[in-house]
């Protein structure tokens, strides 16, 4: 796919899609549109994220499908909240406000509402193993803990009222705590319900497959990008591609990545079943082994980032493009030379991978001098891209925790990023990130790594012994 000319400025301060679009077409001809458009957007999981130096999200990759069908550049502003970049829209610093802008009637006195006319609610998310709750009447009697002095909140203190009471309201608080918090309690067991916006739960969704998120406890809530209320030709040309049938399917395919395929490990049907010698890791030992030297790793550590990766199998594909035995992102690859062509051969794939590891370790080399302490950070890079490590650092810097270790610190602050008090700091670059698959990330590959070198070490004394 041919990359966009894009741009992503300096910091300023989601969902179930019904297509629809409002508006004609008359000003098409009489307003072109300028050579590059200024899209105005927030850091979040569904509209705008950077993952392993990828810019990433639904709508961001929607308002590229337009950029391209209408051979225009991109230049990306992102703003603190919501108010922020309406008012930049207003004050004519962007041009269009590409993420999800209620369509209420206060927004409507602000701003033109155009393109996909996004439909949410908020919803019940419980474990799929219990007994199920399949009307909001069932919710008399049962604990549901929802944020405290949030739209959930509210909501939940109105149906309750609508019920003539019962539900047992938990409001629960923190400066860290997320929606996706309490989902992940919730699918652990140790929250019993809790109520989120549909497009949160979808996403969260597809990482964790044991919950259920199918009872709407609110009325649907409509929501679309905007341009400035005298814009109506932007408005327009917007409209007429969203109405498309090319975009209808794009939107489509973008719509089921981010918020249906599951964000494990996608392995094809012709997923490798090797047989690995005696005493070996992976078919691929010899590669680890001829590579690590670059590095001046244990083979084995490279092995066990590969096993983490993709199971060693060179055909995986992740729900986010990454490819190989090591998941390369393409990207990443063509940076270094390896077209998508050859990415998934193995040599090639481990040999890049390698040299990403090496550039990362040069970032990060000054910054934690204890080697075998960067060696976590290092991986957990490679897992995140740096960016949203070295934000991450500055966080734990700021906050009393220790820059320099990342058990019980950086790790620590990794997980803030999914926070907006804290992805909108000012020390922070890099902007949102879902650090709870880094932090497993991290010890997974460690936990390998300690296996391999106690399976290794104990096949090469009895191979002695054989002997």
């Amino acid at each position: 796919m041919k990359r966009l000319p894009v741009i992503i400025a300096s910091l300023l301060s989601a969902a179930g899609m019904w297509m629809g679009c409002a508006g004609g077409h008359s000003n098409l001809s009489r307003h072109p549109l300028p050579d590059t458009l200024v899209v105005g957007t927030v850091y979040s999981p569904t509209s705008f994220f950077i993952m392993r130096g990828d810019t990433m999200g639904y709508d961001y990759d929607r308002i590229c499908d337009f950029a391209r069908s209408r051979g225009i550049g991109l230049k990306f502003v992102v703003a603190r909240s919501l108010t922020a970049l309406v008012d930049s829209l207003r004050h004519h610093h962007v041009d269009l406000v590409a993420c999800e802008i209620p369509i209420t009637a206060e927004y409507r006195q602000l701003v033109l509402s155009c393109g996909a006319v996004n439909e949410t609610h908020q919803v019940l998310i419980q474990h799929a193993g219990d007994s199920i709750v399949t009307d909001v009447t069932q919710l008399v009697g049962r604990d549901v803990y929802v944020e405290r002095g949030t739209k959930y909140e509210s909501r939940l203190r109105n149906l309750d009222s609508e019920l003539g009471g019962g539900i047992r309201i938990h409001p629960i608080g923190g400066d860290t705590l997320m929606p996706e918090d309490l989902i992940a309690m919730v699918q652990n067991r140790q929250l019993p319900l809790t109520i989120v916006d549909s497009d949160i739960a979808m996403f969260n969704h597809t990482y964790y497959d044991s919950i259920d998120i199918g009872l709407k406890v609110s009325f649907p809530q409509r929501s679309s990008w905007a341009v400035r209320i005298e814009d109506q030709w932007l408005a327009d040309s917007i409209n007429a591609w969203s109405s498309s049938g090319n975009a209808q399917a794009y939107s489509k395919t973008a719509l089921r990545r981010y918020f249906e395929l599951s964000k494990g490990l996608q392995h094809t049907d012709t997923a490798m079943r090797r047989t690995v010698p005696p005493g070996d890791i992976s078919p691929y030992d010899d590669l680890f082994k001829k590579y690590s030297p670059q590095l001046g790793w244990d083979w084995r550590l490279l092995a066990a980032i590969a096993y983490t990766e993709s199971n060693f199998d060179p055909e995986v594909v992740s729900w986010a493009g990454a490819r190989g035995i090591m998941q390369l992102m393409p990207s990443t690859a063509a940076g270094y030379g390896l077209d998508m062509e050859h990415i998934t051969d193995p040599e090639q794939n481990v040999r890049v991978a390698v040299l990403t590891l090496i550039d990362i370790e040069k970032m990060l080399a000054q910054r934690i001098v204890n080697p075998d302490e960067r060696i976590k950070f290092i991986v957990a890079s490679y897992n995140a891209g740096v960016g949203h490590v070295l934000d991450a650092i500055e966080l734990a810097r700021k906050y009393d925790k220790d820059p320099n270790l990342w058990n019980g610190n950086v790790e620590e602050a990794i997980l803030w990023k999914a926070n907006p008090q804290y992805y909108n700091d000012s020390v922070c670059h890099y902007g949102y990130f879902r650090g709870r698959q880094t932090v497993a990330y991290v010890a997974e590959v460690e936990q390998h790594y300690l296996f391999y070198k106690n399976k290794y070490n104990k096949s090469n004394q009895t191979d002695k012994k054989q002997r």
